[in-house]
Order: structure tokens, then sequence, then C-alpha cells
């Protein structure tokens, strides 16, 4: 039986933003992100890329699951993801709009 790893990650492009991945190899994947070997994808035009985060999973439904995730959340808390900065990370996925915050007016700093 083969055992099997799968990789989600973080790339920060050129542009300052952040692009989520999922692969079964990092290290070859992170090559085509910076050599532009595929063309017509998100990272093609933004390069150089850097890797700020990468988590592996035995179990490809937990790591496709675990992409999908934070493919929706902003580029703060991805980066407080990628920071290890898990008080920043807590704020945030406590606070999603203007509306709903808890911190007083003085959050706005702290995005």
């Amino acid at each position: 039986m083969f055992n099997y790893q799968y990789y989600v990650y973080l790339l920060e492009c050129s542009d300052k933003t952040i692009y989520t991945g999922i692969t079964n190899n990092l290290e070859r994947r992170f090559f085509e992100h910076q050599n532009g070997t595929k063309a017509q994808t998100y990272t093609s035009t933004r390069r150089p890329v850097k890797l700020i985060f990468s988590e592996c999973f035995n179990d490809v439904l937990q790591a496709i699951y675990f992409e999908k995730k934070i493919k929706k959340w902003s580029s703060k808390k991805k980066r407080a993801l990628a920071n290890e900065d898990f008080d920043m990370l807590t704020i945030l996925a406590e606070c999603r709009n203007w509306t709903h915050y808890k911190y007083g007016p003085d959050f706005k700093e702290l995005n």
C-alpha cells in the first residue's frame, strides 16, 4: 500500500497577493510556479513567488478540505497563518466585517 503525502501551500507573489494551492509534490510544484512552466496561471505573471506556508497531509480529502477553507480567507488571515500569529488569526476569524467587531475603534489598526 502506498503512503502519499499532500501539501497545502501559500505563495506570496511579487505583487504581494497570496496564492493558495495543493499538490502531492511541493518541490516540483514550487519549481513550476517559480519558472512559469504553466502559462496562463495566476502566478505566471506574478513571479518571483515565495513559499510562505505549507502543511502536509496523509489524507487527500483532508488536504482538499483545508485548501478550500483557506482559499476563502482574506490575505490578512492567510498571512497570520503563515506567520504563526495565532492570536491575530483568532481575532480575524471572529471579526469578519465592520458591523461585527468587539475590539473597539482601534481594531482597524490591526488590519
